[in-house]
């Protein structure tokens, strides 16, 4: 509980590399993780090779913690192992669709967290890379991904060599709904985003961003509509590729 409630984003990581034992004990834990149907349709890369880091640099947009980390995991829906598990057992695999997808990227992001709350309690720093989805098409060339398997999420991991404060989160009424979903009023949005809007980043932000509103800051500068659009045709390209786009009976 103290790993999970301590939770920092690290973006700065010592040189130190991390002991293969204690890596492959992080990994396990992510095995563990809970799994549709056992099938376990998920694989994680493991990139300690600076050549193959720098490679995926750029798709990460050039974060420098993803050459400085010692260790990037690449986690991916996988279902080209169950898949090819069910020919060499004569079964008719028919997880060439989205929901398919949809399981799987489930399994892999659950294994993720795992991993992290293990790292994390063995004194590891880690950072989620969002990234991942908006380049997905590169990452598999760069990991020589086959069909059946697309990148999800990415983590650098390694020893911290910075201690940021602990970011914000929305308060508790925010995203707990008692028995059925209780929608929000005007002044429920108004009193949910009222601390964080009211917090001195917030305000360099705007005077930075020149903006009005946080919002806006979201909207128009991190995550705007024609990014978003941008990136979900990517997306939607990498499923046709990889066979996850089959609406046919």
């Amino acid at each position: 509980m103290k790993a999970i409630l301590s939770h920092r984003s690290i973006r700065k990581f010592k040189n130190t590399p991390i002991d293969e034992s204690l890596l492959n004990d992080i990994l396990y834990a992510g095995s563990r993780a809970s799994t549709t149907g056992n099938m376990q349709v998920y694989s994680i890369v493991v990139t300690k090779d600076q050549s193959i880091k720098e490679q995926l640099l750029p798709c990460h947009f050039g974060q420098e913690m993803v050459t400085q980390a010692p260790v990037v995991l690449t986690f991916c829906a996988d279902f080209n192992r169950f898949n090819k598990w069910c020919i060499q057992r004569d079964a008719t695999p028919g997880y060439d669709n989205f929901l398919s997808f949809i399981t799987a990227s489930i399994d892999a992001l659950l294994a993720a967290q795992n991993i992290c709350i293990a790292a994390e309690d063995k004194g590891l720093g880690i950072c989620y890379l969002g990234t991942t989805t908006y380049t997905a098409d590169k990452i598999i060339d760069i990991l020589k991904l086959p069909k059946g398997v697309v990148p999800i999420t990415a983590v650098v991991l390694g020893y911290p060599d910075e201690k940021p404060e602990l970011t914000d989160r929305l308060p508790m009424p925010a995203i707990i709904h008692r028995e059925v979903y209780q929608d929000y009023s005007e002044g429920d949005i108004d009193q949910i985003y009222a601390a964080r809007e009211a917090m001195p980043l917030t305000k360099k932000l705007l005077k930075e961003n020149k903006k009005e509103t946080l919002a806006q800051i979201f909207t128009d500068n991190r995550y705007s509509k024609k990014d978003n659009v941008t990136f979900s045709k990517v997306l939607l390209y990498v499923l046709h590729k990889q066979g996850f786009m089959n609406n046919d009976m």
